[in-house]
């Protein structure tokens, strides 16, 4: 099942986004840092020194369980969509420490660009302000408060994409993919295409190593406890 979870996010991307949100609609991660503990008294996990609020889970499992059960054929096991919200909010909280560590920030222009930009809250190709609020208001978010969310989100974003961005191929791999371009039989769109996709491919499949690689590093040096009686 969690296979198939994964490829169906694979194929549409806001799958994933959808399962961490306490938007009913599939359109956004909300995954938080800040201000969750007001809300609840107790936590299903820590992070390090950051907690993962009870409600916060809730909120996440209803809407992932509400989303496979309408958009997917067959049956999911609660179990599965727990464990994989469950994992994404620690994921996250993981990489909001690396992003606190590294000192980066979001600016209100880097919110402000994010939130304009998504079709969601687009009209005719436009920011709709009213149509924002209704959103909002349907899946009972203030701005405010839906706001700070994608703040947290955005900041996580940026350390992922700075340690993925460092990493590049060496000499050695590179020989290698020049060998493997030249082994493969040219296509339409010519030589230069084909060497240019087994490069991305060859870079591609180093970053994601990297990433599962640095995630585990911080799993392993940032504590994590989970009280699985809750969930």
């Amino acid at each position: 099942m969690i296979k198939l979870l994964r490829e169906v996010s694979h194929d549409h991307p806001w799958i994933l986004k959808t399962i961490m949100g306490v938007l009913a609609v599939a359109f956004i991660i909300t995954m938080g840092w800040w201000g969750f503990s007001e809300q609840a008294s107790n936590e299903i996990a820590m992070v390090g020194d950051q907690k993962i609020p009870l409600d916060e889970f809730r909120r996440g499992y209803e809407n992932a369980y509400r989303f496979y059960r309408d958009n997917l054929q067959g049956e999911v096991k609660e179990e599965t969509i727990k464990q994989m919200v469950l994992d994404q909010l620690i994921d996250t909280r993981l990489w909001l420490q690396v992003a606190r560590d590294l000192n980066l920030t979001v600016t209100p222009e880097d919110l402000r660009e994010y939130i304009v930009s998504r079709p969601d809250f687009q009209r005719d190709g436009k920011f709709d302000p009213d149509l924002y609020r209704r959103i909002l208001a349907a899946n009972r978010l203030t701005p405010a408060t839906f706001e700070a969310m994608q703040t947290t989100e955005l900041l996580a974003n940026k350390a992922r994409t700075l340690v993925r961005d460092s990493v590049a191929l060496t000499p050695e791999e590179i020989s290698e993919a020049h060998s493997l371009a030249a082994r493969q039989p040219q296509g339409e769109a010519g030589k230069g295409s084909n060497k240019d996709t087994i490069f991305q491919d060859f870079l591609f499949q180093k970053q994601q190593r990297a990433m599962v690689a640095y995630g585990q590093a911080l799993k392993s040096k940032i504590p994590v406890k989970i009280h699985k009686e809750l969930l």
